[in-house]
């Protein structure tokens, strides 16, 4: 799709994931979990519309934060309408990893042991209070820039959830992102599936929280004036409504892997889109 065709089709193809929501989000790892951060930035498709930008309730705080933006999350997937969200960070590590230190290979023990060392979902928390030692316990579960998850490798450019402060890094927004992942899944439970973790195939009716990687496809949408944060969001937003409904967003949940790369992306976890 190139950007001066795009428009969101009004056609359901024959494998349509049934979802009626798309939201695209644009992360940050900027500051602590009540900051107001401009990079934070999420967009809603409803049906086949095009998405929109949802703002955050009317508060003193002009933009997003990480605490308000997943309770807004929430609230949103426990309403009885199948929604599919992506988000752009990192949602598990490289099964190096795990083997580094001694941890079994499941994704919710995983989200409660880095939590307990990387609590950065506590007011006045910034990553790199962490990073350095005067929060938390960083130091007991560190990770190596020259380990990357299969997803990364088979995606091209995409860069270690280890690799900090060079351009185009997800480091910094993985680990403050995580410890919310797991808030999420301790409020809502069975009414989201975190894929892959839950398993490669979608329940039908379930809503879905996956990661995604902008670059795949922003390029694919025109700007129309938005800043990159906000393309990113939009970007994802719409690719993954147009790829429900032509069909075509089935197939990328379920990639062609070898048994033992399906295994290992289980635990890694994978990116939506990469084949």
């Amino acid at each position: 799709m190139h950007s001066a065709d795009y428009k969101i089709q009004n056609v359901r193809g024959p494998q349509n994931s049934g979802f009626s929501r798309y939201v695209g989000i644009d992360y940050s790892g900027a500051e602590t979990a009540e900051s107001s951060l401009k990079g934070l930035r999420v967009y809603v498709a409803e049906g086949d519309a095009p998405p929109v930008e949802q703002l955050p309730p009317p508060s003193q705080r002009k933009y997003w934060t990480r605490h308000g933006l997943a309770e807004w999350l929430v609230g949103f997937l426990a309403e009885d309408v199948p929604a599919i969200v992506g988000i752009d960070h990192g949602f598990s590590f490289p099964l190096r990893y795990f083997e580094t230190h001694g941890l079994l290979p499941e994704w919710p023990r995983f989200l409660d042991d880095f939590q307990r060392h990387w609590p950065t979902d506590e007011r006045y928390t910034y990553v790199d209070f962490v990073r350095y030692g005067s929060v938390g316990n960083g130091a007991a579960r560190w990770g190596d820039s020259r380990w990357r998850r299969l997803t990364e490798i088979r995606a091209g450019g995409a860069k270690s959830v280890f690799h900090f402060d060079v351009q185009g890094s997800v480091a910094k927004s993985t680990h403050a992102g995580i410890p919310w992942l797991r808030f999420i899944r301790n409020n809502l439970g069975e009414r989201v599936h975190f894929w892959p973790f839950d398993g490669w195939k979608i329940p039908a009716g379930r809503s879905v929280i996956a990661e995604v990687y902008p670059a795949l496809y922003s390029r694919s949408f025109p700007i129309d004036g938005r800043t990159p944060d906000q393309h990113d969001a939009f970007s994802t937003a719409a690719w993954l409504s147009s790829a429900d409904l032509d069909g075509s967003l089935a197939a990328f949940f379920s990639p062609e892997l070898q048994p033992h790369d399906r295994t290992v992306a289980q635990v890694e976890g994978w990116i939506l889109g990469v084949s």
